[in-house]
């Protein structure tokens, strides 16, 4: 089964109560979209956001077995297998040896970590925004080991290499699709 997004949504709620990461999964939904759109795959647009949304739905509960548990969450609710391929692929090289194949994975690979950063960058800002966000701004803290250490910036890097992107359009194409996702608004 391909759940809509508001049943998605439902999913993850089963397993996510914090705030902080359901507003995650709504940002790597929004963002999957944006690089849906963009990259072609606009036929297949609800489908990459539902991906986005789930990706880290065994996190909250599930932390040391992240990206494995949630393909048994995911198979209990009958989810199609693309789905949970997906989303297990994230975690390559840190909890499964499911390697991001199709352009859909390699984006969310790439993405979720960044994701963070950006988002740790836009909240340093005195706007709190992504709106007036430039790339300078983010490679900066990107170089800074100690700031958002917990984004990892051999995964992002890894995942710009995947997609054959350079790092700097990885991380500017980002910006642009947190900057259209209604749920990457820190300033409220």
């Amino acid at each position: 089964m391909i759940p809509t997004i508001d049943e998605a949504r439902a999913l993850l709620k089963k397993y996510n109560s914090d705030p902080f990461h359901l507003k995650h999964a709504e940002i790597v939904s929004g963002v999957m979209k944006y690089f849906a759109d963009k990259l072609g795959y606009g036929y297949e647009a609800e489908f990459w956001s539902v991906v986005g949304l789930l990706h880290d739905l065994d996190f909250e509960q599930f932390p040391e077995q992240h990206c494995i548990k949630s393909q048994e969450l995911m198979r209990e609710a009958g989810l199609d297998e693309r789905i949970i391929r997906a989303t297990a692929s994230h975690g390559y090289g840190i909890t499964v040896d499911i390697k991001p194949e199709h352009t859909m994975e390699k984006v969310l690979y790439a993405t979720d970590e960044l994701t963070g950063l950006i988002g740790a960058v836009a909240l340093m800002r005195p706007s709190k925004s992504v709106a007036d966000l430039e790339l300078k701004s983010v490679k900066k803290k990107f170089k800074s080991a100690g700031f958002a250490a917990g984004c990892s910036r051999e995964v992002i890097s890894n995942g710009a290499e995947m997609l054959g992107w350079s790092l700097d359009d990885l991380i500017t194409e980002t910006i642009m699709a947190m900057r259209e996702t209604p749920a990457a608004k820190f300033d409220e």
